[in-house]
Formats: structure tokens, C-alpha cells, sequence
């Protein structure tokens, strides 16, 4: 019984197998023959557009080129600087005392060493006075002791001690009088009394500032720089630096480069120097600096607004004569650093071609043009 079931089984199976078989064999067939129909197509096709374009005019663009020569590219970054003054300083009083007068006020200019108050010294001149009493007596018993010690008479002690004494109350005259000197505030650079601070009759000391004394003819500029340009910029290059504030604008050169990255903001100090003789750069002043990261002197350059890009890559369009006729081509380019306004060209054109710089969005590749 079994046997008689397997039997049709496998015909039937057999049976379908032949049928895929078949129906695979008949779309290849189908398949072959859509081939041959669109191959004829195509050529029916190729057949009518020339016949078509027999006599047909094609449209002329009319646009601008320009002629690509070589020159010089710079590539520029800015960044923000703060104006600075190593002579900004706030004074205090060396010795403490109540300020009995100011001989000076604001926007006062002094020289070094110029006399700007004084502390009450009372206590200290009368200790001096007594400190020069007592002085006169010893020097008296010291000198009339070495001329006893000189003739051998006395002991060599008694004429120690009076020596002893006499050297002691020199020095506490000379601790007296330099006490009394730095009761007197002196200016300590030369410039302009900015701010005075304290008043007359306040107590002053060496804790509690007086006076702000600013000189600002020599001023210089901090700026943090990106590190990515840490080997683009140097000491000794050429900076523009502008003031808008002032509406001033002047070059100078960079002055040093710190030696060390920020580790939290991955940048890298500069510092410029600056003659203010006219006073007018203020300390905290900002100031935008121009620093120049890249130069070459014979480089390709087109207007970045000409550069367009496909699939294929960066290309820009450029007038050739073609078969006597004048043809917009689409150039592949490679470029390098870009700017808003200019992009450097490494491949793709060279000196004498001419890119087309008005009209280049009326063109496609192959337009015919008129220059």
C-alpha cells in the first residue's frame, strides 16, 4: 500500500518541477525579446533627435569670464584681545598712621618719587628726640673713654660698653628715621593720580589702599588664539589691530606666545606691545586683532560664490572653444582654505583660463556662450 501511494507522489512532484521549469524558460524568452525592442527603441530615438536637431539654433548665453593669473592669498582669523598696562598700580602706605595731608589730586601727573601724603609721625619724632639726647651723652662718655683707654688708664670694659652704647642708639636713630620716611607716601612710578581712595584724617597702612597711579604710554594686548593655529602665528608677525570704540586702527607685531595650552578652553596666549604716548588706549579697552594664518605668493584664487557642487565633487564653470565655438565646460576643482569671499584653488584650472563670473547660473555644462 504504501508503495502504490509514493509512486503518484513523485509523478505529481515531477510534474510541477517540469512546469517551473518551463514558466522560468518562457520569461528569459519574454525578457530577451523586451531587450531587443528597447535596443531598437534607442536607436529610433538616437534616429529622430538627429533629425530634429537638423537646423535647429541653440540659444546663446550671454556672460562675463575672467582670466585666472596668479597672486598673492592670505588667510586671516580674528580674535578678541583686552588692553592692559603693566603700569597700573594701587598704593599703599608702608608705615600705618592717620594721613594728616594729601599734596595731591586726581589727574594730577607726578613724577617718581613725588611726595602724594603724609601719616602722623608724632610718636616717632618724639622718640627720636630723646633717641638723639641720649645719643650726644653717649658719644660725649664713648669719646672721653678712648682717650683714657688711649693714655692706659681705665679698663678695657668701660671703654666696650660706652662704645657699645653709642653704636646702639645710632641704630635706633637710623630704625627711627626710616620710620618716619615711610610714613611719607611717595609716588612710585612716573604717571597720572587716577583715583584717590583714602581721605585726610582716615587711618592708611600698609593693608588699606590709598591711591591708583596709572601710566598708560606703554600698553599691550592680551588675546587668546585657538591652538589649531598654535603653528600658523609666531612671535614677530604682523598684526591689524583695531579699536572699535576709538574708531582707531593700527599694525604692530606680536611680542610673544605663551608656552603653554589652556586646558580648559584649548587655547594659547599672545601679547602685543604698544606705544600710547596720546593716552588714548585705555586699560580694559577691547581690540580685535587680525592675525594672518596662511600666505602664497603665486596661488590660484576664484570668488567663492563661483565654486558650486554635485554629486561629483567642487566645480566652477569656464569659457573653451569647442569645435570653433564658445562653450561654458564644468571644471572639477580642488580647493584649499576658504574664506566668506575667496577660495584658494590647488587643482583643476590653471593661469590663462578663463572662468566665467557673471551668467554662471544661466549656463549648464556644454551652453554655448558670447563673452
Amino acid at each position: 500500500m504504501k508503495k502504490l501511494f509514493i509512486i503518484p507522489l513523485i509523478a505529481l512532484m515531477v510534474a510541477c518541477s517540469a512546469k517551473v521549469d518551463d514558466d522560468k524558460a518562457a520569461k528569459q524568452e519574454q525578457l530577451k525579446q523586451y531587450k531587443t525592442e528597447l535596443s531598437e527603441l534607442k536607436k529610433s530615438i538616437a534616429e529622430l533627435e538627429k533629425e530634429l536637431a537638423v537646423g535647429r539654433t541653440e540659444s546663446v548665453v550671454n556672460v562675463e569670464a575672467k582670466k585666472v593669473k596668479q597672486e598673492l592669498y592670505e588667510h586671516f582669523v580674528d580674535v578678541t584681545g583686552k588692553v592692559e598696562a603693566d603700569k597700573n598700580i594701587i598704593i599703599s602706605p608702608e608705615a600705618a598712621g592717620k594721613i594728616i595731608s594729601i599734596s595731591v589730586k586726581e589727574g594730577d601727573r607726578v613724577s617718581k618719587g613725588t611726595v602724594l601724603a603724609r601719616l602722623n609721625t608724632e610718636m616717632t619724632q618724639r622718640s627720636l628726640a630723646q633717641i638723639e639726647i641720649n645719643l650726644q651723652l653717649a658719644t660725649t662718655t664713648f669719646e672721653r673713654q678712648a682717650d683714657l683707654w688711649n693714655q692706659n688708664i681705665g679698663s678695657e670694659m668701660e671703654f666696650l660698653q660706652a662704645k657699645s652704647q653709642k653704636e646702639a642708639l645710632e641704630q635706633q636713630k637710623e630704625a627711627l628715621e626710616a620710620q618716619l620716611d615711610l610714613a611719607i607716601v611717595r609716588a612710585p612710578i612716573d604717571g597720572v593720580v587716577d583715583e584717590i581712595i583714602q581721605k585726610q584724617g582716615e587711618m592708611a597702612g600698609p593693608q588699606l589702599p590709598f591711591a591708583r597711579l596709572v601710566n598708560i604710554e606703554q600698553v599691550y594686548i592680551n588675546a587668546d588664539v585657538s591652538e589649531i593655529y598654535l603653528q600658523k602665528i609666531k612671535a614677530g608677525d604682523e598684526v591689524n589691530v583695531e579699536f572699535p570704540v576709538i574708531n582707531k586702527s593700527i599694525n604692530a607685531k606680536i611680542y610673544r606666545i605663551s608656552s603653554i595650552i589652556d586646558p580648559g578652553s584649548r587655547t594659547f596666549r599672545l601679547r602685543i606691545n604698544l606705544n600710547n604716548q596720546q593716552n588714548e588706549i585705555k586699560p580694559n579697552m577691547l581690540a580685535t586683532l587680525k592675525l594672518r594664518t596662511f600666505a602664497a605668493e603665486d596661488a590660484i584664487i576664484v570668488p567663492s560664490i563661483l565654486v558650486k557642487k554635485d554629486f561629483s565633487g567642487e566645480f566652477i564653470f569656464v569659457a573653451e572653444e569647442v569645435e570653433g565655438q564658445l562653450r561654458a565646460k564644468k571644471r572639477y576643482i580642488e580647493s584649499g582654505i576658504k574664506d566668506n569671499n575667496n577660495t584658494l584653488v590647488t587643482e583643476g584650472i590653471k593661469v590663462g583660463d578663463r572662468v566665467i563670473t557673471k551668467g554662471y547660473a544661466q549656463v549648464v555644462d556644454g551652453s554655448v556662450i558670447s563673452l
